[in-house]
């Protein structure tokens, strides 16, 4: 498998890499100054504009044909993934069950949900399995057999997000086939059986890749109004709607640790720790990813719920109402970081997929394709966007929380408060650039 990091380090930039650091960290503090001088009223949460719809594609989404071919592609995706896993090879070189697991859907619902809107949502594999049962058992599969608690919120998601990560970056069985079988085995019976008991909110709330299409899809210039229809609205706006569920925070932090956990992996000075220690590794790094995801929840934690006793909202509330903007910078890091794995190991699954079994077969006609290493022959292209990626989420990030604070905090707070969130954006910068280029 092609390195997720690919060829782009700190030294192919046009500037040195400490540069590029110091950079985007300034680019964060003037963002900042310049907002809390020219944005002084909220701007994406204001009903008062002109609506863009989109009827006809409204029509089109909506129409039976597009979810059940939707669905029906979902599933054939699924069963081809189980098919590969049954009866191909426990190889990583040869099965594309891995590269479909771990790049294609978990990589690709990125830019896939930016531009489409929550496709996993359309697509699910799990939806349509846990709709059959239902029907076949004569239970309502909008509203199943009860509800969930209100304060359950997106804590299944975030959980089931630590379990994907923690088999991805940690498990030491991560790349042997029944490990990912069973993986694919418990997230069907689980998702699909919670749907049954709990309805649609159930998807919405338990299923991991749901939850995390759904929200890089607020970035999309896609959503629906309160009508149902499809419109067409500016990223930052659509952002803005994202629900305040309990757990939304612990979802941003899995995702967001669990990045920088893997570049952090990846260094020079773990690789020689892991090599030298009595200690079980597994251990060590289990408790060291919980610890980055806990230590990236728990400074926004700090930095959006302290300062904010005189928000208009109880202050326990502010963080959930603010976890929003942390999604710019979770899709700027994975841009940075898996830009080149998804390209090319991308290209590479396509390629096996045609021979799943590894016995020659040539069912997609890609079999004799070769993988274009454009990005990886390009490292200095590459390095600048990793670093303008990285750099754009967090000013896109801080627009989004400087948005929403002046929201919930009275004027004379806009400044005081908003400081220790500037510190832990800088911070996120600072750190993620310094791990990326391996500082």
């Amino acid at each position: 498998m092609i390195s997720a990091h690919g060829m782009g380090g700190g030294a192919d930039l046009p500037i040195s890499a400490s540069s590029a650091v110091v950079g985007g960290s300034a680019a964060l503090t003037i963002s900042f100054a310049v907002l809390l001088l020219a944005w002084r009223q909220p701007r994406f949460e204001s009903t008062d504009r002109r609506r863009l719809l989109a009827p006809g594609l409204t029509g089109f989404v909506d129409a039976m044909a597009t979810r059940v071919g939707l669905r029906a592609l979902g599933l054939a995706l699924f069963g081809f993934a189980v098919w590969a896993t049954v009866a191909g090879q426990d190889d990583l070189g040869s099965n594309p069950v891995f590269g479909m697991f771990y790049v294609l859907l978990w990589v690709g619902l990125v830019p896939a949900s930016l531009l489409l809107g929550p496709i996993i949502k359309a697509v699910s594999p799990a939806r349509t399995i846990s709709f059959a049962v239902a029907r076949v058992l004569r239970i309502d599969p909008e509203s199943g057999l009860g509800r969930l608690p209100a304060g359950v919120g997106l804590w299944p998601a975030a959980l089931g997000l630590f379990a994907f990560v923690w088999t991805e970056l940690v498990s030491p069985d991560g790349t042997a086939l029944a490990t990912v079988g069973l993986w694919l085995l418990f997230y069907v019976v689980l998702v699909a059986g919670g749907g049954v008991l709990f309805g649609q909110a159930w998807f919405e709330q338990a299923d991991p890749f749901e939850a995390y299409s759904t929200l890089v899809a607020h970035l999309s210039p896609w959503r629906r109004n309160t009508n149902g229809a499809i419109e067409v609205v500016s990223p930052l706006r659509n952002l803005a709607g994202v629900p305040a569920r309990p757990g939304l925070l612990a979802v941003t932090a899995v995702l967001l640790g669990s990045t920088a956990f893997d570049s952090f992996a990846g260094s020079t000075t773990w690789l020689q720790y892991t090599q030298s220690t009595s200690l079980d590794v597994t251990w060590v790094e289990t408790l060291l990813l919980l610890g980055v995801c806990l230590l990236v929840g728990g400074m926004f934690w700090l930095a959006t719920a302290g300062p904010s006793r005189s928000a208009k909202v109880p202050a326990r509330q502010v963080p959930g109402l603010m976890a929003h903007s942390m999604v710019p910078i979770i899709v700027g890091y994975m841009v940075a970081h898996y830009l080149t794995l998804l390209v090319e190991t991308g290209q590479l699954t396509l390629i096996l997929a045609s021979d799943p079994l590894g016995n020659g077969m040539n069912l997609f006609g890609t079999a004799d394709r070769q993988v274009n290493i454009w990005l990886s022959l390009h490292p200095t292209f590459l390095a600048s966007v990793k670093v303008l990626a990285i750099v754009t989420g967090h000013v896109l990030g801080v627009v989004s929380a400087h948005d929403r604070a002046i929201k919930l905090l009275p004027p004379r707070s806009h400044s005081t408060a908003q400081l220790p969130l500037l510190l832990v954006m800088v911070a996120y910068t600072f750190t993620g650039l310094y791990l990326l280029f391996g500082l």
